[in-house]
């Protein structure tokens, strides 16, 4: 992610505008550890060996189809310092597209695998700063599916470092905000899995990385 900047704060949701996160449809989602910390493990020889946290993220990760019928897992990869996945809010084709009326001018962080906005989980926002609630009755809102799994995770989490000395972190175990990429058709589908796949390979080049920023 070549222009974040952790010293940056968002406030607000730059989703795209007059997008409904509810409807059905493919979203790549990245979530990492507030200040970066490696939690969840190591890479060893380009594969990404899990620590008791790292699996405990991995169970609350196959939990959510438990906690939200209409949403369906697809790739995942953990990673020492984030996670990226594929959800599914089902009942949607491989073409997911904002109103094609909308204004989609949106301010948007520069990835490995292009462009994503930043979200910080809130409804998204349209002209007059008015919030909508187009759709909440429809489906799951990403944002509720990923506040969801960060709670449960940061609860667990908590516990561990009380009763069996997990790495302990401070303020929050995740940062405020989250990646997501809406996926538009099935060769960015491909694409992008193929890079969750990856991701361990190229451990040494991720911006999440924080090796690479000192």
């Amino acid at each position: 992610m070549s222009n974040y900047n952790p010293n940056i704060h968002h406030r607000r949701s730059i989703r795209l505008k007059g997008y409904d996160f509810s409807q059905t449809g493919f979203y790549f989602v990245t979530i990492a550890t507030q200040n970066r910390l490696n939690l969840f493990g190591e890479i060893k020889n380009v594969e990404m060996i899990l620590n008791n946290a790292g699996k405990m993220i991995e169970k609350w990760y196959a939990e959510l189809e438990n906690k939200f019928p209409d949403i369906k897992n697809h790739e995942m990869t953990i990673m020492p310092n984030h996670c990226h996945c594929i959800i599914e809010i089902v009942g949607a084709d491989l073409c997911v597209c904002p109103n094609a009326n909308a204004d989609t001018t949106t301010n948007k962080q520069q990835t490995n695998m292009g462009e994503q906005p930043m979200t910080t989980g809130k409804q998204p926002m349209i002209s007059g700063e008015q919030p909508t609630i187009m759709g909440e009755h429809v489906g799951s809102p990403l944002h509720r599916v990923v506040q969801w799994f960060k709670t449960m995770t940061t609860n667990e989490y908590i516990r561990n470092v009380k009763s069996n000395n997990w790495q302990r972190f401070n303020g929050k175990l995740w940062q405020r905000n989250y990646w997501e990429h809406i996926i538009r058709n099935e060769n960015e589908y491909n694409r992008i899995s193929q890079y969750i796949i990856e991701n361990p390979i190229k451990w040494d080049l991720d911006k999440l990385n924080m090796e690479n920023s000192l």
